[in-house]
């Protein structure tokens, strides 16, 4: 498993547009092979995390070179004030679930 640990913060004056495309991006995730979950999590500070996992580095890079997500990424300037990507292979995991 990878995992895709996004963090961000977004320009307040793009939110609706940056809203609109990041659901449009949710969408298309969810169809690629590979893809497993995605969640995003917001901070007090402002700061927006959002975690994605796929079955392979493959699969992720699949995902990271659609040329629909391509044209988001590059506008990622417009959007964000900041942000960091970082690509992390899982080494070990263990769960619970009541």
């Amino acid at each position: 498993m990878v995992l895709a640990v996004f963090r961000t913060r977004t320009d307040p004056n793009t939110l609706e547009e940056y809203g609109r495309l990041a659901e449009e991006m949710s969408a298309l995730a969810r169809t690629m092979p590979g893809y497993v979950s995605h969640k995003g999590y917001g901070a007090e500070d402002g700061e927006v995390l959002i975690l994605v996992e796929f079955e392979s580095e493959e699969t992720m890079r699949k995902w990271g070179s659609d040329p629909r997500h391509l044209v988001v990424q590059r506008r990622g300037a417009e959007f964000f004030t900041e942000y960091r990507l970082q690509i992390c292979n899982v080494i070990r995991e263990s769960s619970h679930k009541r």
